[in-house]
Formats: C-alpha cells, structure tokens, sequence
C-alpha cells in the first residue's frame, strides 16, 4: 500500500520561505517520478514541480519558476519543495504526488498514481 506523508507546511509572511517535504513508503516501481501540486478551495489542482528518479532534472509550473525548488533523496524516499519568496497567491493546500510510469514525470494531476493528504501553505500579512 503506498503511502505519502507530507510535512512543514504552516503559515509565514509574503517574501519567506518554507520547505514542504514528503515520505513516500509502499511504491511498487523501482524507480518513479515524483512531483507537487497545489490546490485552493472551488479551483483545480495546478501543477507546481517534479523530477523524475534521478532527480536530475526538474520542471516547474510557470506561476513558481525561479522560486521555488524541487529536490529528493531516494536512500531516505523523500521529496521536498523549497519555496522561497512566497507570495500570498501561493497560499493553498500542497499535495505530493507519485508517477509510477518510470520515465519523465508527468505534468497533469492524472499522470499521478498516489497522492499525499496535502499540507496547508498560507502566506499572509
């Protein structure tokens, strides 16, 4: 049974940073992708970054690109968003995501096998 725990969400001030981070246990795939996504009440899921097993290469949702980054460390199965700068429309619930598939990560909620329960990013004055 796969599991996705995510951690270090809260509540911080425009121009802070906070880094998110995610265990993933169960995956039935050697290698995966893995990648976070952000959801605000009444809109759809919005694609924020990913990387794919080696985590050598990333990608980034346009509204995050220079600000954010994705990162994981596959000895202890872990993936984590660092956002710096943050900005009060970056406020919204973080989930991580698995793509089993084996090659580059996917950039659509529905290229995601697994999800996380989500963790709560609010960015306020």
């Amino acid at each position: 049974q796969v599991q996705l725990v995510e951690s270090g969400g809260g509540s911080v001030r425009p121009g802070d940073s906070l880094r998110v981070s995610c265990v993933a246990s169960g995956v039935p795939s050697s290698r995966y992708a893995m990648g976070w996504f952000r959801q605000v009440p009444g809109l759809e899921r919005e694609f924020v970054a990913a990387t794919p097993w080696s985590g050598r290469t990333t990608y980034y949702g346009d509204s995050v690109k220079g600000r954010f980054t994705i990162s994981r460390d596959n000895g202890a199965n872990t993936v984590y968003l660092q956002m710096n700068n943050l900005r009060p429309e970056d406020t919204a619930v973080y989930y991580c995501a698995v793509d089993r598939t084996g090659g580059p990560p996917g950039l659509r909620t529905f290229d995601y096998e697994d999800w996380g329960q989500g963790t709560q990013v609010t960015v306020t004055s």
